[in-house]
């Protein structure tokens, strides 16, 4: 199978399966998003909304977070990883946000990125979900699910460059779109440790599902990359 029929019956298949996929984040607004998005490194979306409601009901806005201190932010946070960074990058955020941008979350990834807590992934979420700009983020999920499926090389060794080829690889129209199907393909189906390839609808179009049956084995990426 070539890349390119790999690639439109991979869009095939998701746009009748999972035709309107969407961020699990709940958020009401671009801030509450962005300010979702930040806590959400390397922990659950489950857990930052358990988070997220208490928060935004004392911080509504980038204004009333700004003028908070991270000690306070950190009493709200305190169950995420890595809550007193978080809670310092979020302070940070929200000064920028209110003296920089007045308090209008920019749609380009360069004004994003100098926000506290902002890394290339976090302003693709952002540029993505809230200005539907054709920009993919890369977790640990894309990065997975995409080497697996063999969409991008082996040579992909870093988000950026996993980023690059999948953004060349997917229609613009589509890429906002595909960011949340590969996330949620990996996070429910194609697990880390124990993919569900017996629930798989696209085991025919997955490179590593080939090396399974040829192989009879499971451990078929273990030379991939990894970011984790």
């Amino acid at each position: 199978m070539t890349l390119k029929e790999r690639y439109k019956n991979l869009v095939e298949y998701f746009e009748a399966n999972m035709p309107n996929p969407e961020t699990e984040l709940s958020y009401s607004n671009p801030y509450e998003l962005l300010v979702a998005v930040i806590l959400s490194a390397q922990c659950t979306d489950k857990r930052v909304n358990m988070v997220t409601p208490e928060l935004f009901k004392r911080f509504p806005n980038a204004t009333t977070l700004s003028r908070s201190d991270s000690d306070e932010v950190f009493e709200y946070i305190k169950s995420i990883s890595y809550p007193n960074n978080k809670a310092k990058h979020l302070v940070g955020m929200a000064k920028i946000l209110v003296e920089e941008f007045n308090n209008v979350v920019p749609d380009s990834i360069d004004d994003l990125t100098k926000m506290p807590g902002v890394g290339r992934k976090t302003a693709n979420v952002i540029a993505s979900v809230i200005h539907n700009q054709p920009t993919m983020a890369v977790d640990t999920h894309v990065f997975r699910v995409s080497h697996r499926l063999g969409l991008v090389s082996l040579k992909a060794k870093t988000p950026l460059l996993v980023e690059k080829q999948l953004v060349k690889l997917f229609d613009e129209i589509i890429i906002p779109k595909a960011h949340h199907w590969l996330i949620l393909h990996g996070r429910y189906t194609c697990l880390a440790r124990n993919p569900k390839c017996s629930e798989c609808g696209i085991t025919a179009l997955c490179k590593s599902y080939e090396k399974i049956q040829k192989l009879g084995i499971v451990e078929v990426d273990k030379k991939l990359p990894s970011i984790n």
